[in-house]
């Protein structure tokens, strides 16, 4: 069966050619800006609809901005198998975060249809159009829509020109009455797949093109001020001192070792802000972010009580005041094992030099939403330095085309086991 669709090679060189069509459509020239709901997100809508339509799939922009792509199963509106990915960006962003798992979808979509392939279940593609959160303040509204957890609150925030997202929504040509009939039934969709780039360095250090996600990360950030005593940085003597600035750096260390000593935890020091700031002032106040994920809750809960105590400990033998605000936490969400043991055929079916190699995200996409919902699966590919949420984002066509088919052999895959 799977003899019949197009080989990795042509399917990368496919995937460029349509990303390069796709990418036309910034709101600023020279860069790629497609933020939530502008112009230029309603044009690549609407370029996607239309590749969609070319692929054999029925296709719409829904009420939230999303687009929408089917091809029915056996038994007209059935349970389906749904891929997808989001086709905003980050403000100068890459080519590919998020738009290679649009195109992919598409390829698939595209690939069955011209090979004949009937599948058992209705396929759908899916371009969101809110995964990066850039322009609203919003977290995966638009998958949160179809998962049923869509915040009406949003509708009233703004971005940073005063713009009401409804109103946004409603000059895009959406319909905030509209959402909520958005949410899917439990039990409609079997499975949720995602490609997207790693958007870290792990895969490339390692040779593999692709890698089968375990997990996404558990995460908390939190906001950490320090109060001490400013002083001249030439009368106050080093033993009376109460610097914040260096209690400050000594707790960014502590974070740094105690994720170290955590498998798979990560932590960074992302803001730091000195008061007054003067050179020769011995700083009186700090205030920096934190954050740290790992894979397991257990762990982050574990890391939560170290950074507490660790920092905690600093501060009373610096003799200086201390308050540790959490702002975001999230849960971690793993994986589907079947759709894990799924791509990880298509991977052994797609290449015998293949390894399928598991690793977790440490950053958020929309298999989170999705995955509240129903079983969900991703498949990272290898992204050239981990560059991502960037205009140097690289990857290979070749690498693309792994990816499309290990996602084909996927579901062809599901397809077996439903038969």
């Amino acid at each position: 069966m799977s003899q019949s669709v197009p080989s990795a090679a042509v399917l990368g060189a496919r995937a460029f050619a349509a990303l390069q069509g796709l990418n036309r459509f910034t709101d600023e020239p020279g860069k790629l800006t497609r933020l939530y709901l502008s112009p230029s997100h309603r044009q690549a809508a609407e370029w996607t609809k239309g590749a969609m339509e070319v692929a054999g799939l029925t296709a719409f922009i829904d009420a939230a901005g999303s687009v929408q792509g089917r091809r029915e199963g056996p038994v007209p509106g059935g349970p389906s198998v749904i891929i997808g990915s989001h086709i905003d960006t980050v403000k100068d962003g890459g080519r590919f975060d998020g738009n290679l798992g649009v195109v992919a979808g598409i390829l698939v979509a595209q690939a069955l249809r011209d090979a004949g392939i009937v599948l058992p279940f209705a396929l759908e593609v899916i371009a969101f159009g809110d995964e990066e959160n850039v322009r609203f303040p919003t977290h995966l509204s638009t998958s949160g829509a179809l998962a049923g957890d869509y915040d009406p609150a949003w509708l009233e925030s703004r971005d940073a020109e005063g713009t009401r997202l409804a109103d946004a929504l409603v000059a895009f040509g959406g319909d905030p009455s509209g959402i909520a009939a958005l949410a899917r039934k439990p039990g409609s969709i079997t499975a949720y797949l995602e490609v997207h780039i790693e958007q870290g360095p792990v895969l490339e250090v390692e040779n593999e093109p692709v890698g089968i996600v375990t997990a996404i990360n558990a995460q908390s950030r939190a906001r950490i001020r320090i109060t001490g005593e400013a002083g001249h940085a030439g009368t106050v003597p080093m033993s009376l001192r109460k610097d914040a600035l260096t209690a400050g750096a000594e707790m960014a260390l502590a974070l740094e070792a105690i994720a170290a000593g955590h498998e798979q935890a990560v932590g960074t020091v992302g803001v730091f802000q000195v008061y007054p700031g003067a050179t020769n002032v011995v700083p009186g106040a700090v205030e920096f972010t934190v954050d740290f994920r790992c894979p397991s809750n257990e762990t982050l809960a574990a890391m939560e009580a170290a950074i507490r105590a660790r920092f905690g400990e600093i501060a009373a033998r610096r003799g200086v005041g201390l308050t540790i605000t959490t702002y975001a936490k999230a849960a971690a969400v793993p994986m589907d094992p079947g759709l894990q043991d799924a791509l990880s055929l298509g991977v052994t079916r797609t290449g015998a030099n293949l390894s399928p190699r598991r690793l977790p995200s440490g950053a958020g996409h929309d298999a989170m939403a999705m995955a509240t919902l129903c079983p969900a699966g991703m498949l990272f590919v290898r992204n050239e330095k981990g560059i991502s949420h960037s205009p140097l984002e690289n990857m290979t066509a070749a690498d693309a085309g792994i990816a499309i088919r290990v996602l084909l052999e996927a579901i062809l895959e599901l397809a077996r086991r439903e038969s």
